[in-house]
């Protein structure tokens, strides 16, 4: 089976997330894999980068966006060439974008069925695009199949009228009842060489608080349940990540053993921010699931996190893990628990690349239904 690849995405996850699919598809018997970026990307700018086969040129700011749509017959046009000159058998857009339309216009002009995985089912407050779910939805309702990381993501989708409820993945699926539904999971995602483990360097507890600074991710339940916990001589504290600066932002600077990094991290930084942490807090108010602790789980990190979303199904059995409700006490609590002299357990070893493919293997299996030549 050929498969592409797809996302056009140039910071963030979204890439990262493609190249680990691709490499995940190129590691099965009978399986051909290529990756459509952004010419754009900063990942492709990486020492280590992907093999993308068909870049993309998308656009920076409004103003492209807008050239795009009005080149769209032309993009179109010379996009499903190339589809056709790949001889795919299908289409799978790894996280859905403002462009996305133009690749599913291709996509059918080249006769090649496509899947779409979907991450979130609604906006979370501050983040995204103007128009996001719009264009996701728009995607979705052409896609042949969709994929969701979480039983949480599917519910969204169903109660939106997106999917129907116990659509299977077992045989070819009748369009007149929606995309096939597909349930998959988010795999670790690995950033370098696996760092030492937690407190091998000897010193305080090294909390780190990392990814976008939006009012959904919990600011202001990590401030007070810092407070609640007082100064501790055994703990330091780094909020890094790139947001608008808010109270909770504030609040966190005045704790004692806290700094706050307000900036964006560089796909280079990445590792050495993992490396140089014990634990990953997620403080989320919501989530569907959670890069940041997908990153914690392959660097072999202890987890603070939320029972929000999807979040006990991402995290429910991992053995680093501890889940809190989504209130200032209970996070103060499990961070308690967390900085207690008693051992933690650790993790064995996480094999990323095989998570990647068993993930790659099952899709390519419940894909195949849908599939050209399957």
């Amino acid at each position: 089976m050929r498969v592409l690849v797809w996302q056009w995405g140039r910071r963030g996850a979204g890439p990262r997330f493609a190249a680990g699919l691709k490499l995940g598809f190129a590691d099965l018997a009978g399986t051909e894999a290529a990756l459509s970026m952004s010419a754009g990307a900063e990942l492709l700018r990486e020492p280590d980068a992907p093999c993308c086969e068909l870049p993309v040129r998308t656009y920076e700011g409004l103003g492209g966006f807008a050239l795009q749509w009005a080149l769209a017959p032309r993009r179109i046009a010379s996009l499903a060439a190339r589809l056709r000159a790949r001889h795919l058998d299908i289409a799978l857009c790894a996280m859905a974008g403002p462009l996305d339309l133009l690749m599913a216009a291709a996509l059918r002009r080249a006769g090649v069925p496509f899947a779409v995985i979907v991450h979130d089912a609604d906006s979370h407050p501050g983040d995204g695009f103007p128009l996001q779910m719009r264009l996701q939805r728009a995607l979705v309702r052409r896609a042949d199949a969709v994929v969701t990381l979480s039983a949480h993501v599917a519910d969204r989708l169903a109660a939106q009228g997106l999917i129907a409820t116990g659509h299977g993945a077992a045989r070819a699926p009748d369009r007149s009842a929606g995309p096939l539904l597909i349930r998959s999971r988010l795999p670790p995602f690995a950033f370098g060489p696996t760092p030492p483990p937690p407190r091998a360097h000897g010193g305080k507890l090294r909390l780190l608080c990392f990814g976008r600074l939006l009012p959904y991710k919990g600011h202001d339940l990590l401030a007070e349940a810092l407070a609640r916990l007082g100064p501790r001589a055994d703990l330091v504290v780094r909020v890094v990540g790139f947001g608008p600066e808010s109270p909770p932002l504030a609040a966190l600077r005045r704790l004692p053993g806290v700094t706050v990094e307000n900036r964006w991290v560089p796909e280079g930084e990445l590792s050495d921010l993992l490396a140089w942490s014990d634990a990953l807090v997620l403080p989320y108010r919501e989530a569907s699931q959670s890069g940041v602790g997908a990153a914690a789980i392959a660097a072999g990190r202890w987890i603070v996190a939320t029972r929000v979303g999807g979040m006990q199904e991402q995290l429910g059995a991992e053995p680093l893990a501890r889940l809190a409700e989504p209130t200032a006490a209970s996070l103060a609590e499990a961070l308690d628990a967390l900085l207690a002299p008693a051992p933690a357990p650790r993790a064995a070893p996480c094999d990323v690349p095989g998570a990647w493919r068993m993930v790659a293997a099952d899709l390519a299996a419940r894909l195949a239904p849908i599939a050209v030549r399957a």
